[in-house]
């Protein structure tokens, strides 16, 4: 921890990787409704950081191919360091997440994001966007399609890619 106890804001962007189109067909095809098919990044130290199937990945907030997110998530403050940071995202990115390790229902971007708010703040993100897949494969259509969402890998473009060495980009 830093000496001068000093905090950073820790906040959740949140894209619709949709863009719109979840909430409008979600009710016909899975007869749910859901209000998008969310990815999401933590940004802390003035920098975005996601997991997708290029590993983890960090841009310039609102820097990816997704264009600005759709909503910001106010998740708090850390008083970890921008090294200490760094530090835990590279043995993240030799260990847990490699982009190899991707899969759309059960270790994603949501799933990173959970985690490294819980390593900054204590705190989850919420609910709403870490039960989507669940909520998905409730359905006999998303039952139905799971083979083909299984092939999906989400990689959005405009940042660099941690290979377990911060820095080296």
């Amino acid at each position: 921890m830093d000496p001068n106890n000093t905090s950073y804001a820790v906040k959740l962007y949140v894209y619709d990787i949709s863009k719109g189109m979840a909430r409008q067909l979600s009710p016909l095809m899975l007869g749910i409704q859901l209000d998008g098919i969310w990815h999401t990044a933590i940004v802390v130290h003035g920098e975005e950081f996601f997991y997708g199937g290029d590993g983890i990945t960090n841009c310039p907030p609102g820097g990816t191919s997704l264009g600005q997110p759709n909503s910001i998530i106010d998740l708090g403050t850390t008083e970890v360091t921008e090294e200490i940071f760094m530090e835990y995202l590279s043995s993240l990115g030799e260990s847990t997440y490699r982009g190899n390790q991707y899969h759309l229902f059960e270790w994603n971007c949501n799933t990173f994001s959970n985690e490294v708010a819980q390593f900054l703040t204590g705190s989850k993100i919420p609910g709403h966007i870490t039960d989507l897949p669940a909520e998905v494969l409730s359905t006999p259509f998303g039952q139905a399609l799971r083979p083909l969402l299984d092939s999906i890998n989400i990689a959005p473009q405009g940042g660099n890619t941690f290979n377990g060495h911060y820095g080296q980009r």
